[in-house]
């Protein structure tokens, strides 16, 4: 077994490195910070990642299987692409890229709801010992440190204002107010007053396995997809936001981005390890009757990668391309540039008007 410590308090997976200078962006205190020889310093990561590393460490030395994936290339790429931003920055049209910002950092300030989720008592929901394990400490410092990257915490903002000051680095403070009710309506997450609350996803496993891990253990894969499609998001801005030729800020924003990007990584590494540690245990239904943790995960995986690569794939492009034709209404140059814009990405429109993913573009373009 490791001899790594694989116990830790939650006071101790929120604490923070010892940095050199504070990381101060648009005139924000963000959270995190720089070393003495200027590397990012990521926020709560003093023993957040010896525990990640130990116990993946064990769960390897005790079941010897890899750890859960999804590959990057799993989702097609980011619309507009770089390319296409690019393309529409150089046309003055500024307003989609404007708007993808704000509504992933709309977004990200969701992620201080994981603090909200209900947990069951995990040591009754595996047949196999949890004790120092991923699993006992998802409430007991995981979900409340991934909350506070995200959401900000103690009057140090989180990713959801980065990603604001980003954009308003970037170009110059854009009118985006009020925008965030009108982002979560377009985006489907909000409703308007009086509106029907979506009702929560038929059931995926067995009737005796408790409820409320089957909806922890959903939200966590779901959370997880998001966090590995979200790189290809930062791909996107930081090379966008990076061009001096095209938006202002000498690539600071760019470079905050990429603060963002580091936070990250830790958030992938503990929901990979967690899961992949549920789903090498024997899940025990409220009856005692045992299922093995493979199909469990599977179900939920399963369903959580159908929803995220094909059903709101499809909704993202008709919601994005809705904004760039109103961003280009009454352009007489409009057709022309949506069409050099489809041109160049993997991106089609369908004869009935919508766009879904096509073959990858040639090499080069």
């Amino acid at each position: 077994m490791t001899s790594m410590q694989t116990r830790f308090s939650e006071d101790e997976l929120l604490s923070d490195l010892e940095i050199a200078e504070p990381l101060i962006a648009g005139g924000v205190r963000c959270h995190g910070g720089f070393d003495a020889d200027g590397a990012y310093v990521s926020p709560r990561t003093r023993f957040r990642w010896p525990a990640i590393r130990a116990w993946e460490e064990q769960r390897v030395e005790q079941f010897g299987t890899p750890i859960l994936d999804v590959p990057l290339g799993t989702w097609p790429e980011h619309f507009p692409n770089v390319a296409q931003s690019k393309l529409l920055l150089r046309h003055g049209v500024t307003a989609p890229t404007v708007g993808e910002l704000t509504r992933i950092g709309t977004v990200e300030g969701f992620g201080g709801m994981l603090r909200t989720v209900a947990v069951p008592d995990f040591s009754r929901c595996f047949a196999e010992e949890v004790d120092g394990t991923a699993i006992a400490h998802i409430d007991g410092g995981l979900f409340e440190a991934h909350a506070r990257d995200e959401a900000g915490f103690g009057g140090l903002a989180g990713h959801d204002r980065m990603w604001f000051v980003a954009r308003d680095i970037a170009f110059e403070d854009p009118d985006a107010e009020d925008q965030t009710a009108r982002m979560l309506l377009r985006m489907g997450i909000g409703t308007p007053s009086g509106g029907p609350v979506p009702p929560p996803p038929p059931r995926a496993l067995p009737d005796d396995i408790d409820p409320t891990l089957e909806m922890a253990v959903g939200r966590m894969i779901g959370l997880l997809l998001i966090e590995i499609s979200a790189f290809h998001g930062f791909r996107w801005a930081e090379e966008v936001l990076g061009d001096g030729d095209l938006v202002a800020g000498d690539g600071r924003a760019a470079a905050l981005v990429s603060c963002i990007r580091s936070d990250e990584t830790p958030h992938v590494a503990w929901l990979r390890t967690a899961l992949s540690e549920m789903r090498d245990r024997t899940w025990v239904g409220t009856g005692g009757r045992t299922h093995a943790g493979e199909a469990m995960v599977g179900a939920l995986w399963e369903r959580a990668l159908r929803s995220s690569v094909v059903l709101r794939r499809s909704e993202q492009l008709q919601l994005v391309m809705s904004e760039i034709d109103q961003s280009l209404a009454g352009r007489p140059d409009r057709d022309d540039l949506v069409e050099e814009m489809l041109s160049l990405g993997s991106v089609v429109r369908l004869d009935d008007g919508t766009l879904a993913d096509g073959p990858r573009p040639p090499a080069g373009i």
